[in-house]
């Protein structure tokens, strides 16, 4: 099993000081190379139990184990390194740098592990390749369609080859037809690349695609 968490448990304080128990003794699994789907209600912690997962945010008591590591006894510096080498993120909003072109958006991560500039390059053009737009490699965010811009995103997340993808609404501000094409690339990356994927979704539709469908409801997540 890749990735076990087990009764994991993550409060908030709101801002009158009241505390908001958000995650109730949470459970998942996950196989190498699987895909899983997460519906439920805004507010519910889907996106919480997302940012634990992917070392973003800590839980507050609980088991996490990814590859047998576990990751709720990791510091800061090793879930940084940890988070750099094995996961990559897509949110609904791709957070694309403005001033630089798609090529250079997906370098940053690979210059930031220390990759040189030249291997950088040349992986960057692999995927933009492999996600349909080596040909526009060299426009800028503001000349690429939304689509175009999460595809970039996905070949962002890919840069360092990492093992787990978490994906955030990655269609949530797309049209149907182009929510459709960027879940088929998701499902297709995930299969060829053996990349497991774990995806947030309001869309019904989309999480039926995945290996599995679970729904966040009172704090646990259910298998449906």
């Amino acid at each position: 099993m890749q990735i076990e968490v087990s009764g994991l448990h993550k409060s908030f304080l709101d801002g009158e000081g009241h505390q908001l128990h958000i995650l109730r003794g949470l459970d998942f699994s996950l196989d190498t190379g699987s895909s899983a789907s997460i519906v439920g209600a805004s507010g519910t912690g889907k996106s919480t139990f997302l940012h634990i997962l992917g070392t973003l945010d800590r839980g507050d008591t609980g088991n996490i184990y990814f590859e047998k590591m576990d990751l709720m006894k990791m510091k800061r510096e090793e879930s940084s390194s940890f988070r750099n080498r094995k996961i990559g993120f897509i949110f609904q909003f791709h957070q694309l740098l403005q001033d630089f072109n798609a090529l250079e958006n997906v370098m940053i991560p690979a210059l930031i592990l220390g990759d040189s500039h030249s291997t950088a390059t040349e992986r960057s053009k692999m995927l933009l390749d492999q996600v349909g737009l080596f040909d526009r490699m060299h426009h800028k965010p503001s000349q690429l369609s939304g689509g175009e811009q999460q595809r970039v995103a996905i070949a962002r997340a890919l840069t360092n080859a990492p093992k787990l993808l978490l994906a955030d609404e990655p269609t949530g501000n797309l049209d149907e037809e182009t929510s459709d094409q960027v879940m088929e690339l998701l499902l297709k990356l995930n299969e060829e690349n053996h990349i497991s994927l774990v995806m947030i979704t309001h869309n019904q539709k989309l999480a039926m695609l995945t290996n599995f469908k679970f729904r966040l409801e009172n704090g646990v997540l259910h298998q449906e």
